[in-house]
């Protein structure tokens, strides 16, 4: 993935869990085919199979940081959040989108409920590509996959329980490749 420099809190937490190989061994604990993969969860790390999970974290938000040139196209890196009114964003929890493809008059539709604006380049992304616009300026988006979006359509092709957890446990191990932030 690569981080945007248009989210600075958000990029700089993420680059301080991983180096701190805080995501090691964690979990992707909720895939949604055909929306996304999430993970974070400091709970999954020992969960027992069919443990619900979700509810982890490290104890400290991250205000929320929009930038409409940051959206949830297909690949979008985000952060994971309860339904706190400032918006604002887990500590831990991310989700990467897969999305889509999306119509004009469902995008149409979107527009019109959340006041949100789909320029001609967004519109064609989520019509060619795919993704989850309604999570437009609700959730910070702050990076996308730049390489290995197969192994995110892999992980999305997993049986699930009724919690959207994988039947087979799927863990994750991350490293910093290079500290310079898009």
């Amino acid at each position: 993935v690569v981080l945007s420099d248009k989210t600075p809190k958000h990029s700089d937490n993420f680059v301080k869990l991983v180096n701190a190989h805080f995501y090691d061994s964690l979990l992707f604990h909720r895939v949604i085919n055909s929306f996304m993969i999430q993970g974070g969860d400091p709970n999954s790390k020992q969960a027992m199979p069919g443990a619900f999970l979700g509810n982890g974290d490290v104890g400290y938000t991250i205000p929320a940081e929009f930038d409409s040139t940051l959206y949830h196209k297909k690949g979008a890196l985000a952060a994971a959040r309860n339904d706190n009114p400032a918006k604002a964003s887990s500590g831990c929890q991310f989700y990467i989108v897969q999305g889509k493809k999306r119509s004009d008059s469902e995008l149409d539709l979107i527009e019109t409920n959340s006041g949100v604006y789909f320029s001609p380049a967004k519109r064609m992304t989520y019509k060619m590509n795919g993704g989850t616009p309604k999570l437009d300026m609700n959730y910070t988006v702050f990076g996308e996959v730049e390489t290995g979006m197969e192994v995110v359509d892999a992980i999305l092709m997993e049986q699930t329980d009724g919690n959207n957890r994988p039947l087979r446990d799927i863990s994750m191990k991350m490293e910093v490749v290079k500290e310079e932030i898009k």
